[in-house]
C-alpha cells in the first residue's frame, strides 16, 4: 500500500474507531513513516548523547535488499509478515519453510501481533506502536501471496487487469514487460510493481507456483481498512476480544468510492486527493485538516532535531526524549524484537 492509505485512509479509520484528531494523527503519521524511515545509524549530541535507530524500509532498488539479514530485519517485521499458511501457531505446518514466510491477510501472526499491542499500553510509545502495527497489519492484505525475502515464490508472470481502470493503457501484462522485464528481482512483490498497492485495481497474475491468483484490490482494500478499524477500537477498550462494530455503512461506503474513483497510478497524487475529502468533511467526523511531511522543517524529525538531514553531531533539545520521531524509533524496534523474538518463534519461525 501507499501513502494515500497508509496515512489518510488509516487516519479516516482511526477517527472513525473513536480517536481525537490529535492521536489520530500520530497513528496515521506512524503508519506511513514505516515507509519513509530508511535511514539507520546512531544520532550523536552536543552534549554527548547519542541515540540509536535501526530503519523500517528499504528503496526496491537498495544495495541492503541482497543481503538476507536485511530482508528478515526490514521486509518480513514491517512489510510481508509471514503468515505461517494461514494456520495458527498450536498446529504444526509440514511443508516448505518458504510457504510459512509468504505474507497472509489478517493471518493468526497479524493477530498475535495486535493482541501484544492492545495489552501493551503503558509505554511512552504506545501509540506509535499501534500506528506501526497498523502499516503491517495493512499490509497483510495488498502483499499477500508474497515474501519479503528473494524467493521464485514472488515470480509474477501474465499479468491481465480485470477492471477497465485504463491507467495502464492496453494490459498490465505489456506494462510489465515492456517497462520491468527482468530488471526488478523477486522481492516481495517487486515483479509485480505497485499493483498490489493500487486500491481501484482488479487483476489476475500467475504467481510463482504456476497458480493463477485474482485480486480485488478494492474489496481487500475495504476489508483492511474495516479490520484496522476494529484493531484500534480494541486498543482504546484495552480488550483484544472486545466485539467491536468496525467502520458503519455510510462511511464504508464513501471509503469504497475513493478506492474505485481515485484512478492515478502515483500514490502521492491519491494522497492529495484523499487529504481534499477530509477537508471538505465528507465523513461522519466532519472537516479537518490533515497533513503529512517525511522530510523538511514540518516533518518529525526536524522537530526532534532541529533538521531532517542526518548531520555528523546536533543540537541537544530537552523536548527530544518526548519527540514523536524519538517515540517512532523507539516503537519501530520494540516491535521488530517483539515480532522476531517472541511471536514468529511460536510458530516455528527463525528470521533474524
Amino acid at each position: 500500500m501507499q501513502i494515500d492509505f497508509h496515512h489518510t485512509t488509516t487516519y479516516v479509520a482511526a477517527r472513525l474507531a473513536g480517536f481525537e484528531q490529535p492521536q489520530a494523527e500520530i497513528i496515521a503519521y506512524c503508519a506511513q513513516y514505516v515507509d519513509n524511515a530508511t535511514s539507520s545509524g546512531t544520532i550523536f549530541f552536543d552534549n554527548q548523547a547519542v541515540y540509536n535507530r535501526i530503519s523500517s524500509a528499504h528503496k526496491m532498488l537498495d544495495i541492503r535488499n541482497t543481503k538476507p539479514l536485511a530482508n528478515h530485519q526490514v521486509w518480513l517485521t514491517f512489510h510481508f509478515l509471514p503468515g505461517n499458511a494461514g494456520l495458527p501457531a498450536s498446529e504444526d505446518y509440514t511443508g516448505k519453510f518458504i510457504n510459512k514466510i509468504v505474507c497472509r491477510a489478517d493471518s493468526p501472526v497479524a493477530q498475535d501481533m495486535l493482541r501484544h499491542v492492545i495489552n501493551q499500553q503503558d509505554q511512552a510509545y504506545s501509540l506509535h506502536q499501534l500506528g506501526v502495527a497498523m502499516h503491517v497489519y495493512a499490509d497483510s492484505w495488498a502483499h499477500q501471496g508474497f515474501a519479503g525475502v528473494m524467493h521464485p515464490v514472488n515470480e509474477v508472470e501474465d499479468a491481465t487487469e480485470t477492471g477497465n481502470s485504463n491507467v495502464f493503457g492496453n494490459s498490465l501484462r505489456s506494462f510489465l514487460y515492456d517497462v520491468l522485464d527482468n530488471a526488478i528481482p523477486p522481492l516481495g512483490h517487486g515483479r509485480a510493481a505497485t499493483f498490489p498497492d493500487m486500491p481501484f485495481l482488479s487483476w489476475t497474475y500467475l504467481n510463482g507456483k504456476g497458480e493463477s491468483v485474482s485480486r480485488n484490490n478494492t474489496d481487500d482494500f475495504c476489508k483492511a481498512a474495516d479490520q484496522m478499524c476494529r484493531a484500534m477500537q480494541r486498543y482504546r477498550a484495552k480488550d483484544a476480544d472486545a466485539n467491536v462494530p468496525g467502520i458503519g455503512n455510510t462511511d464504508m461506503g464513501r471509503i469504497r468510492n475513493l478506492f474505485s474513483e481515485f484512478k492515478e497510478r502515483e500514490g502521492d497524487k491519491r494522497h492529495q486527493q484523499w487529504l481534499q475529502v477530509i477537508r471538505d468533511g465528507e465523513f461522519s467526523f466532519g472537516a479537518e485538516s490533515v497533513s503529512y511531511a517525511a522530510r523538511g522543517k514540518n516533518s518529525w524529525k526536524a522537530h526532534a532535531l532541529g533538521t531532517s538531514h542526518d548531520l555528523p553531531v546536533h543540537h541537544y533539545h530537552e523536548n527530544f526524549l518526548k519527540s514523536n520521531w524519538k517515540l517512532f524509533h523507539d516503537a519501530v524496534q520494540s516491535h521488530r524484537f517483539h515480532v522476531v523474538h517472541d511471536i514468529l518463534p511460536k510458530y516455528g519461525i527463525c528470521a533474524a
